[in-house]
């Protein structure tokens, strides 16, 4: 099991469970390659949030936006 960076856990501390259970791979894809980070989405409707792999964002980070 991949541990995740600091960065990574401090943001997950304080979400639901849902949207851990939904952005929590792509958190340990980026955390087991350790080249990029994760920008996580919000989509209005029943797809929710969504995260994937950002090469434009430094490995650790997270951001979010709105899609």
């Amino acid at each position: 099991m991949v541990q995740l960076p600091a960065s990574y856990q401090d943001y997950l501390a304080d979400k639901s469970e849902r949207l851990i259970n939904a952005i929590k791979p792509v958190l340990q894809q980026s955390a087991a390659d350790q080249l990029h980070g994760v920008r996580i989405t919000y989509n209005i409707g029943s797809t929710g949030h969504q995260a994937h792999l950002d090469e434009s964002i430094p490995y650790g980070v997270i951001v979010e936006d709105i899609d």
